[in-house]
């Protein structure tokens, strides 16, 4: 039988190259193949800004679309109600949204973790203080600002809710701004940037309606 043949000559230099771009070919794909499962380990965890925003963002949504359908029952105000309609089903989207990245990265809706526990000492509460792990999320309206908000009706019910969604969009501008300082997970700090500045639009448009009414926003949470 024939014996393989050497390289020789300049074919012995080619092959000695060869062997080290063999090498670093198989390095690369080891490299690829480890990217690829880091990545897919990478979900979002229980604990992370990620599940934490969505969780809270999506409660603080829920409480805006809440709001939103008690104005629009209450008024005539044609402005006012396109304003409410625009609020219920932004909000309503996102949050379906939220609600789905947590079923994708395999964590449960609710969880036993503190709210606010993922933005502490990350953002501040209208005193100026950090926030704390179980702290209100920024903005919300209380029990008692809601039911004021449900016997009102007309003008009243016009100015207390444009008062009380000012407030409530500068706590979502708050925890949107917040997440994109803590993640680097594109989906998540992609909605985060559109959530604080179409709110701050709101707030704008919504500040200027108030004026119109003769009302005043409440002093401003945003630090």
């Amino acid at each position: 039988m024939d014996k393989p043949l050497e390289p020789t000559g300049e074919q012995a230099p080619r092959a000695r190259r060869s062997l080290p771009l063999a090498i670093l070919g198989i390095c690369l794909l080891a490299a690829a193949a480890i990217i690829l499962i880091v990545g897919r380990a990478g979900t979002p965890t229980d604990a992370s800004p990620e599940a934490g925003f969505a969780r809270d963002m999506g409660t603080h949504h829920a409480q805006a679309v809440e709001m939103a359908f008690i104005v629009r029952d209450a008024t005539d105000d044609e402005r006012v109600r396109q304003l409410a309609y625009d609020i219920i089903v932004t909000q309503t989207a996102q949050r379906g949204i939220f609600m789905g990245w947590l079923q994708q990265w395999g964590l449960n809706q609710a969880t036993e973790r503190p709210r606010m526990a993922w933005m502490a000492g990350h953002g501040h509460t209208a005193s100026g203080a950090a926030v704390t792990a179980g702290a209100a999320m920024p903005g919300m309206a209380t029990s008692a600002e809601l039911d004021k908000l449900r016997q009102a009706e007309g003008k009243d019910a016009e100015i207390l809710f444009l008062q009380l969604m000012i407030r409530h969009h500068e706590g979502g501008v708050q925890m949107a701004d917040a997440l994109q300082r803590l993640s680097e997970r594109e989906e998540v700090v992609t909605m985060a940037r559109h959530i604080s500045a179409g709110q701050a639009g709101e707030i704008k448009l919504m500040t200027e309606m108030l004026a119109a009414r003769g009302g005043r926003p409440y002093p401003s949470i945003l630090k």
